[in-house]
């Protein structure tokens, strides 16, 4: 089955863009984070990358921007999109082709997928969710920490399960927080935001 799995290095392919042609790993470069979806409305400090998109300058404001500040991808023949596993095989055009189902990818600075949604060509994505996301893949990748359910940028983070307590002691010195269980277990520990 085509697609890709969390921690598969992305494929370096080639493609025309509207900024002109591109290889992927060297617009990706060696320090980014990059968002490849099959819609945008990302902040631009994400360097977004768009792929197959249909009116997109119609759809995101009144004014069509004469040039958008990141790359949407040709993929005239789907290749690309069957290649990575875009399809929504339940959703199909007029000409019973499937629709591009709403993805979206993220590769962190090593080219490797750290990222990956997909939701059905019908439903919509949250993109306040995606960019809490990818503030959470940022920090967890730099830190010692793991982000707990509807964790958003300044709350608590937990620290890993696997940093002993002497540590974590030394590598967070605002403290560690015990989350006291009625098991007695002690591996739910908290700290602020590093």
């Amino acid at each position: 089955m085509p697609g890709l799995l969390l921690g598969d290095e992305a494929p370096n392919f080639e493609a025309d863009t509207t900024q002109g042609r591109i290889r992927f790993h060297d617009f990706l470069g060696d320090s980014s984070w990059l968002c490849l979806a099959s819609v945008s409305v990302l902040v631009p400090q994400e360097h977004p990358m768009a792929l197959s998109l249909q009116d997109i300058n119609a759809y995101n404001g009144e004014q069509p921007a004469e040039k958008l500040p990141f790359p949407i991808i040709a993929d005239k023949n789907r290749e690309l999109a069957v290649k990575l596993g875009m399809l929504d095989p339940d959703e199909q055009d007029k000409d019973g082709m499937p629709l591009t189902a709403r993805v979206v990818f993220v590769f962190g600075p090593d080219k490797k997928l750290k990222l990956s949604i997909l939701y059905p060509a019908t439903t919509g994505r949250n993109f306040d969710e995606i960019l809490r996301v990818v503030d959470s893949l940022q920090l967890t990748a730099y830190k010692k920490v793991a982000t707990p359910v509807d964790w958003k940028p300044g709350d608590s983070v937990m620290v890993v399960p696997t940093l002993p307590d002497e540590e974590a002691k030394k590598l967070f010195p605002k403290g560690v927080f015990t989350k006291e269980l009625p098991s007695g277990k002690k591996y739910l520990r908290y700290t602020p935001q590093p």
